[in-house]
């Protein structure tokens, strides 16, 4: 089995059972279309492993030990660079996800960027289907939603050079534009 089919399908049983709030799917919507999202600009095959696997650390019982010893030092460090220590308050959780992402590697910035992709897409999409109303599903409100993904824009193109000819790059940017 290709290392890539084996991200998928580690990363399916390792969510097995959650649900994403957001559009109420099951979780691995989500890491497949980050993967897919890194597959479609060209990322190399392990920032698409990483991509698949960015939330497996997070939100299930799998370490980056464990991700290492399957999937290889390389893709343990992206994974690393985009996980959020989740026994922090959401705020301090979030700062010290956008300091990572601030001093990550190209291949970090970019599974980050899909990951706020995804996650700026589906929202739209929630909101031009339910209205203002969507806001009230999240825990935060509109104003630190705002602040979070802008905040974590500013991280992925800090020490980027040519930040905006970068395809996920600009995508985020409009996403991010059309919500906010």
């Amino acid at each position: 089995m290709r290392k890539l089919d084996y991200a998928i399908l580690f990363a399916t049983k390792a969510h097995d059972g959650q649900r994403r709030k957001s559009d109420d799917v099951d979780m691995i919507f989500h890491p497949f279309t980050v993967g897919m999202i890194l597959q479609g600009a060209g990322m190399k095959e392990e920032t698409v492993m990483a991509g698949i696997l960015h939330d497996v650390v997070e939100d299930t019982k799998y370490s980056l030990e464990d991700i290492e010893k399957i999937f290889g030092k390389d893709v343990r460090d992206i994974v690393d660079e985009v996980t959020e220590d989740k026994s922090l308050s959401w705020k301090e959780r979030k700062i010290e996800a956008i300091e990572k992402v601030r001093t990550a590697s190209f291949e970090g910035k970019m599974v980050e960027c899909a990951d706020k992709i995804n996650n700026l897409e589906t929202l739209y999409d929630s909101l031009e289907k339910n209205g203002e109303k969507v806001w009230e599903s999240f825990h935060k409100p509109l104003s630190d939603q705002n602040w979070y993904y802008t905040e974590m824009y500013k991280a992925v193109v800090d020490n980027l050079k040519d930040a905006e000819s970068y395809e996920l790059v600009k995508r985020y940017k409009e996403i991010l534009d059309k919500i906010f």
